[in-house]
């Protein structure tokens, strides 16, 4: 099996993810919002919470391959996110995602996710890089949904980015960690 291969049922994303202390923050805060909103959704796992960058399920090997070069060539400082609100979005009926959501404090994921997009872009890889993007972190799904509601900012410094194969959990397939790297 290639080493960025996933089965038909698991789903390949490019992703940057909370470290393990703001992790629990989030998953805590999660816990304490379901009761609040009484939602009977189980909050997502610490080490599931990420925010989605590109999906890259169902494209042919090489192509996976050329988004991973493309992750590779992307040169940048580390940067700071940070969420400042809850929201329900839409999903299935039954089954909304509830999410952290911001502002100003995501301009720089904003940002990154652009220089990465180019990137693939430069590899032919358009049709990954759709240009919809509302960075969230999701806590949990629930069939019950509410508007948005300020909670006190939850931040942390991206200092890398992720291939996630997630099916019965998450794997990291590869890292790319930031820093401004001189171009040879």
């Amino acid at each position: 099996m290639d080493a960025y291969s996933s089965s038909n049922d698991a789903r390949l994303f490019l992703a940057a993810i909370p470290d393990a202390a703001t992790a629990a923050r989030i998953h805590q805060l999660a816990g304490v919002l379901k009761g609040a909103h009484r939602f009977s959704g189980k909050p997502i796992e610490p080490e599931r919470l990420h925010v989605s960058l590109f999906f890259l399920s169902g494209l042919p090997q090489q192509e996976i391959r050329e988004a991973c070069a493309a992750a590779a060539d992307v040169r940048i400082k580390p940067f700071e996110v940070s969420f400042d609100r809850t929201a329900s979005f839409r999903g299935k009926r039954g089954s909304r995602p509830f999410v952290l959501v911001g502002d100003k404090g995501l301009q720089p994921l904003t940002s990154f996710r652009r220089m990465l997009g180019d990137a693939m872009l430069r590899r032919g890889l358009r049709w990954v890089t759709n240009t919809n993007f509302t960075p969230h972190v999701t806590l949990l799904y629930d069939a019950r949904s509410v508007e948005e509601y300020p909670i006190e900012p939850i931040s942390w410094t991206v200092n890398e980015f992720v291939l996630i194969q997630s099916l019965s959990g998450h794997d990291y397939l590869a890292r790319w960690p930031l820093e401004a790297r001189a171009v040879a």
